[in-house]
């Protein structure tokens, strides 16, 4: 009853989190152009070459539009990429923001091989949680097949590459990225080891 109250809680929260407003006003073409600085680490049609970089093919806009105003603003994700990425969206507005976030939510993701070692554990964990451990499944918010729920803003994670996924949940575990609404990933993030944050990544780079 506790893990359950948990997961509801969970999501309760998660549910608070802002819809773009200006999405319904968004321009995918315009997009198109305006992402053309982006192609260099996120790839043409929004599928990173380099695995450090994210894919933002897929991704939803709502999610996409929150972390490029968290970057810009330098609020909630002090790395090493962001800090990359700052100097190139500084200049954008919120109308550029929306436009770049539609075209890449339009784009198909790539997926990739899972590694088989990853797999056991990584489809425990995102299917059903470490109940004693305090761990939810993460599909609760992320979706069986890790799309992420668009009209929340919950980010697609399936399909991404092992290292930035890696990446950003030690960095959720660390308290580095604090882009979470009611830190509800770093409370999770924090109960995961080293093992299961691979595990996980791995699992996620091959669901679909």
């Amino acid at each position: 009853m506790k893990f359950a109250a948990v997961s509801t809680a969970l999501l309760a929260a998660l549910s608070l989190l802002p819809w773009s407003a200006s999405a319904a006003d968004a321009d995918a073409i315009a997009g198109k152009t305006k992402a053309a600085v982006c192609a260099a680490c996120h790839g043409p049609d929004g599928n990173s070459a380099n695995a450090i970089w994210p894919k933002l093919a897929g991704q939803n806009a709502a999610y996409i539009e929150r972390q490029v105003h968290a970057i810009k603003s330098g609020e909630g994700r002090a790395n090493p990429l962001s800090e990359t990425m700052r100097p190139m969206v500084v200049n954008l507005s919120d109308r550029d923001i929306a436009d770049i976030a539609a075209f890449y939510a339009e784009q198909t993701s790539t997926v990739e091989k899972a590694p088989p070692a990853s797999i056991s554990l990584g489809e425990s964990l995102y299917r059903g949680g470490d109940a004693k451990a305090g761990i939810p499944a993460c599909m609760s918010c992320h979706g069986p097949a890790g799309e992420g729920v668009a009209s929340a803003g919950y980010p697609r994670v399936g399909g991404q590459h092992i290292p930035y996924t890696v990446g950003q949940l030690k960095a959720f575990r660390d308290g580095v990225r604090t882009t979470d609404p009611n830190k509800m990933m770093r409370m999770v993030a924090a109960k995961l080891s080293d093992a299961q944050i691979q595990a996980l990544a791995g699992y996620l780079s091959g669901l679909h």
